[in-house]
């Protein structure tokens, strides 16, 4: 199956859709990506053809920086999520694919591949995040930046290829804290505030320097590889705003798809098999 960038936003549509009112697959042949961020986790179905045919989320602070420090937490949160899932879909969810920042296999793989294992899913996929993300946006040429809560991960990719993965530890978490010193909140209040896109366009101000430091940490990643655009996602991306000052800082077009902190827990669906890893 190949997408196009235009295909992105009708399949995060669909998506949520399928969160509010869930399909039953035909065949009964169900895939799931698990997205554990450091801010929400999400879990998203698929069915055989690769379309949407459930999804839920939580918010939750099991993992931190790209790793997970609720290791208890973190499966108890997906073996519920899945449960509600299997309810509403009448089957048992079988298979599951995972992601995790890239270059951080070593450090944390070990733990994301046991909570999904642990939640009682068959693992049958693990790929990094931004890779992840192409699985939906098929970019040939240019950089898919993952914009997460504790980390921003960066595949490079030329010619359908991925030739770098990067990840630097920047991401929503900093521009918490920020909002949280401007305006006296604690950590959960800040989070909650900067989560309403409401707020957003009074925040982007104060935001902006983390903002910009991001854009910095992209432009020191594809120093020495010819960008010409760049494709934000990952929950933190959801920031009204943020692609146009991160496009003002790296001189590079950037886009950003609908709702961007569905992209990557789909392209992790995309690439669930039945084939046990």
């Amino acid at each position: 199956m190949t997408l196009t960038v235009r295909d992105c936003d009708q399949l995060v549509a669909d998506f949520e859709a399928v969160i509010k009112k869930p399909k039953k697959s035909a065949t009964g042949t169900y895939y799931t990506g698990v997205d554990l961020g450091t801010a929400c986790i999400v879990l998203a179905v698929m069915d055989e053809h690769h379309q949407p045919v459930a999804g839920a989320y939580r918010y939750a602070d099991v993992v931190r920086d790209g790793m997970v420090v609720d290791y208890i937490g973190a499966i108890t949160i997906v073996r519920e999520l899945k449960a509600e899932l299997e309810a509403k879909l009448e089957t048992e969810l079988v298979y599951a694919a995972a992601a995790i920042p890239p270059d951080t296999d070593e450090l944390d793989g070990g733990a994301i591949k046991n909570v999904i294992q642990g939640a009682g899913f068959e693992l049958t996929n693990v790929l990094d995040e931004p890779t992840a993300a192409n699985q939906v946006l098929n970019i040939q040429n240019g950089a898919v930046v993952d914009i997460g809560g504790g980390t921003t991960g960066i595949s490079i990719i030329k010619d359908g290829q991925v030739v770098k993965v990067a990840d630097d530890a920047t991401g929503g978490t900093h521009l918490t804290l920020v909002t949280a010193g401007a305006y006296g909140f604690s950590i959960s209040e800040a989070e909650l505030y900067k989560r309403e896109q409401k707020n957003h366009q009074e925040l982007i101000a104060v935001l902006k320097p983390v903002v910009e430091k991001i854009a910095t940490l992209i432009i020191n990643q594809i120093a020495g590889h010819e960008i010409d655009e760049l494709y934000l996602v990952g929950g933190t991306a959801c920031l009204t705003g943020i692609e146009e000052i991160i496009e003002a800082k790296t001189k590079i077009k950037t886009y950003k798809p609908h709702n961007p902190m569905f992209v990557t827990p789909l392209g992790i669906a995309l690439s669930c098999t039945d084939e046990i890893s």
